[in-house]
């Protein structure tokens, strides 16, 4: 058998047969892929260069493949930018999924058909708008660390749902910022940190703890740090650091607060803090004056802050407390001028700053309160110099139902059998109705108390006690009472007595209530 012969036949006729086909008319050449209509468009942000960003533009075609426009502005002419999609969110970052087509920097443009992922596994449009993933586009092929532009896409665009949490500054002066948590359309969240006054090359770790900034708890999510230089951190959350899926929702009404610290090193030392979830304060607050008491020049404001959930955060701040004190508080039972028992326990005011915050939620008793029980509490706030010297009060002051509305009479007790005593008695109207009533009388006798009452009827007249005042102290002059009730139980409020038939006397002593030191007319018979 001659083999050249055969050989160079068969080479003939496959040359015949290809030529065949090329010049076939009647074979018809391969449809191109049309659009079905569907499109969806994606937002490509600006990542090194703010003035690039675009979109991308996914079209589904009728062959089952997808079409995918880059479409870019501000990109430089000549410049060739490699663009890819990669697996996860752009927070967390990922593999390369899908090499997309180059975008030209004079057009800003690229285009590239697929159906099938780098790997080879078959993707549709409609797996593809669904996605887990985001794309990069690059400043080159040799400078793909180097980002123009970025977005996610499918399962994980933002839905523009979002909340924004203020981080107060804490250890650090002038550090402060915002967390703002932004819902994906898989329902997870992505967690943006911009912090003001950060040192550039810092790396501050950041996390969200449990329970209230005032109460303190464990840590629940881990964020990517805060980058001094930028003071940003970007932060994919779909669980807690034990696992735990979370929600955007879920976050929304979380337990918790946000932290970011210093360094890694220095935990201990917070650079901005805030209460995030059902823990954030509604804006509404209620500011209670703490007055000085038993050390002069001590004095300040209870402020207590609504939360979401109802709760409460108590602020306490005091003016010229010694650096090295620590001075606990507490909420009693009753106004200042009755006492009462223990009810709530704050966190001892910090000499240095003069601060103490507490979260208000329970008494001491395990009984549930919150905002809106303190507007009519039935209480009173006691500061105290120290542990060791509880009965030395610095500041004090009536809250809730106890409050003074502002509203006030005053009447003149005028000189009566001892020359040179005379004063003023003040009648101020609590938020219940009630009346805190303040005797000053000047040049009352050191060392002595004088009883002092409300008569009915006209001074002139006379006329029997109807309440009784605490007795003047002779050193200081004054007296102070809440009266709630005449000395028979009958209910008296503010405005009745205003109106009563009445008038007040003071008297020399116990054993000599026949002379009277000051005497005044009050309510309808005042003049």
């Amino acid at each position: 058998m001659n083999y050249s012969k055969h050989l160079f036949g068969g080479i003939l006729l496959l040359f015949s047969a290809i030529l065949f086909s090329c010049n076939d008319d009647d074979k018809e050449p391969m449809p191109m892929p049309m659009p079905t209509g569907m499109t969806t468009t994606f937002d490509l942000a600006s990542v090194s260069n703010p003035g690039i960003s675009g979109k991308a533009e996914f079209i589904e075609n009728d062959d089952n493949t997808t079409t995918i426009n880059l479409m870019l502005s501000g990109t430089p002419s000549g410049g060739m930018h490699p663009a890819h999609i990669h697996f996860n969110t752009a927070a967390e970052g990922g593999d390369i999924a899908l090499t997309l087509g180059t975008v030209m920097g004079g057009t800003g443009t690229s285009s590239v058909t697929v159906n099938t992922l780098d790997d080879g596994s078959a993707i549709s449009y409609s797996q593809l708008i669904n996605f887990d993933g985001y794309i990069n586009v690059h400043a080159s092929a040799s400078d793909l660390s180097t980002l123009v532009a970025q977005g996610d896409i499918g399962e994980n665009v933002l839905t523009g749902e979002s909340k924004t949490y203020d981080l107060g500054t804490k250890d650090v002066a002038g550090i402060s910022g915002t967390a703002t948590f932004s819902q994906r359309k898989n329902d997870e969240t992505l967690v943006k940190i911009m912090l003001n006054g950060t040192p550039d090359g810092g790396m501050h770790p950041g996390h969200i703890h449990f329970n209230t900034a005032a109460e303190g708890g464990g840590i629940a999510v881990t964020f990517t740090p805060v980058d001094g230089t930028s003071g940003m951190s970007v932060t994919n959350v779909a669980m807690l650091d034990e696992s735990t899926p979370i929600t955007y929702d879920e976050l929304l009404d979380f337990d918790g607060y946000v932290n970011i610290h210093l360094s890694a090193d220095e935990l201990s030392t917070l650079v901005a803090q805030g209460d995030i979830g059902q823990n954030e304060l509604t804006g509404v607050e209620k500011v209670y004056d703490l007055g000085e008491k038993d050390v002069a020049g001590i004095s300040g404001t209870a402020t207590f802050k609504e939360r979401m959930n109802g709760e409460a955060l108590a602020i306490l701040e005091l003016m010229n407390t010694p650096e090295d004190g620590m001075h606990p508080a507490h909420i009693h039972a009753n106004t200042a001028l009755q006492g009462g028992g223990i009810l709530f326990t704050f966190n001892p005011v910090n000499g240095a700053t003069g601060m103490s915050q507490t979260n208000f939620a329970m008494l001491d008793d395990e009984t549930m309160v919150g905002y809106d029980d303190l507007m009519d509490f039935n209480g009173y706030i006691n500061v105290h110099l120290s542990a060791d010297a509880l009965s030395t009060l610095v500041a004090q002051g009536d809250i809730g139902q106890n409050e003074l509305t502002g509203e006030s009479k005053m009447y003149v007790l005028g000189e009566k059998d001892v020359p040179g005593i005379s004063g003023m008695v003040t009648f101020q109207e609590r938020v219940n109705g009630t009346t805190l009533a303040t005797l000053e009388v000047q040049n009352t006798i050191p060392g002595s108390e004088h009883p002092a009452h409300i008569h009915e009827n006209t001074a002139a007249i006379g006329g029997g006690i109807k309440v009784t005042f605490t007795p003047v102290d002779g050193n200081s002059g004054m007296s102070m009472t809440n009266i709630v009730a005449l000395d028979d139980m009958t209910a008296i409020t503010y405005d009745q007595l205003l109106m009563y038939n009445g008038y007040v006397n003071v008297h020399l002593s116990m054993a000599e209530l026949g002379v009277v030191v000051a005497q005044g007319n009050i309510g309808s018979n005042a003049n």
